[in-house]
């Protein structure tokens, strides 16, 4: 068995964000297939996961390379999700893409969570094999608690019978933070509140702003563990993601798993995969969601939160996990990768 260096480099930066939070799901993939694996550098190891690109990560898969191991690369970001994010991205866009590049171009083979991402990569010139493999979601910890549920609505003085919205997420625009605020401005009736944080000095003014928001219904609480974060879930009434841009979106496979209704963005990424009136709600803009919040609020639409549970099952970590094997085998034995069955993995 293939033994696998997790290179946690740059995680004190990324650990709060989702590729925190797919590094973790590698390591469980990993443990239900019976891969060994190490956070470890010093440690023997046969293959290297890389999650994030800053220079150190560069320097691990160069570094891997010269020692004959083989490079897997996550490719969680794209200059189209890098956009509209923080101060100066939109200008340094075209500069983050030959960063990018440069960084999956070092890896054997480059994992991308959608075949939406990848299809994006395949433009960008990397000349590596792209396979588009989920991030996965724990199914064995992400379920919807009772108790849960009470801590949560206790801790901010939520009563049993308000409608409470969730977001999750950066502070950044491109998340869809302002279409939040301006819903809960627009019904005063229900309750919003956006779990994150993102360092002050990279917020755009008017993001900023928006997080500076003063209404009685509207809480910007910050960044909190997964465990309240899983209260979260289990104790709201609907997970609002009006994100513009995504390579998948962890946040809102936890909402699924967790069997919180979901209100999302009609985005690409999400074509082919999650249907409008199926398995969740999608609404292209800000009027969409006008009508879309309070209807699923009110339950004037349809609960479509098994249909969900049951899609995002497709995703889950043992299968991740077994995807993983094959692929390292494809490796080792220089294949290729047009066989090995993803079940939609996607």
């Amino acid at each position: 068995m293939r033994k696998v260096l997790l290179y946690n480099g740059g995680m004190k930066v990324a650990g709060k964000s989702g590729v925190g939070r797919a590094m973790e799901h590698q390591a469980r993939a990993l443990e239900s297939a019976g891969i060994p694996y190490t956070f470890d550098p010093k440690e023997d190891y046969e293959v290297v996961h890389l999650n994030t690109v800053f220079p150190d990560s560069l320097w691990m898969s160069l570094k891997a390379r010269m020692e004959g191991k083989r490079v897997v690369y996550y490719a969680h970001s794209t200059m189209e999700d890098f956009r509209n994010s923080f101060i100066g991205s939109n200008m340094a866009a075209g500069l983050f893409r030959r960063w990018i590049r440069r960084c999956y171009r070092s890896g054997d083979v480059v994992i991308t969570p959608t075949p939406y991402s990848a299809r994006l990569l395949q433009t960008y010139g990397i000349n590596r094999e792209i396979v588009p493999l989920s991030n996965g979601i724990d199914l064995a910890a992400y379920k919807k608690s009772e108790e849960g549920a009470e801590r949560f609505r206790k801790a901010y003085c939520f009563t049993s019978t308000q409608k409470v919205v969730l977001g999750v997420g950066h502070y950044i625009e491109r998340k869809g933070i302002l279409d939040f605020v301006e819903m809960a401005r627009k019904y005063p009736q229900y309750e919003f509140i956006w779990f994150g944080s993102t360092p002050s000095v990279l917020i755009p003014s008017r993001i900023r702003k928006a997080v500076r928001t003063q209404l009685p219904n509207l809480q910007f609480p910050g960044f909190i563990s997964k465990e309240e974060l899983m209260d979260a879930y289990s104790g709201s009434d609907l997970f609002f993601f009006p994100t513009w841009e995504e390579t998948e979106g962890i946040v809102m496979l936890e909402a699924m798993a967790m069997q919180t209704p979901v209100l999302v963005r009609d985005i690409p990424v999400y074509e082919g995969w999650l249907e409008h009136g199926s398995t969740v709600y999608k609404g292209k803009r800000r009027e969409d969601f006008e009508q879309l919040l309070p209807a699923i609020l009110e339950k004037q639409l349809p609960d479509l939160t098994q249909e969900a549970y049951q899609l995002v099952r497709e995703n889950s970590i043992t299968k991740i996990g077994t995807a993983l094997a094959e692929i390292y085998d494809s490796l080792f034995e220089e294949g290729t990768y047009e066989n090995i069955n993803y079940n939609r993995l996607v």
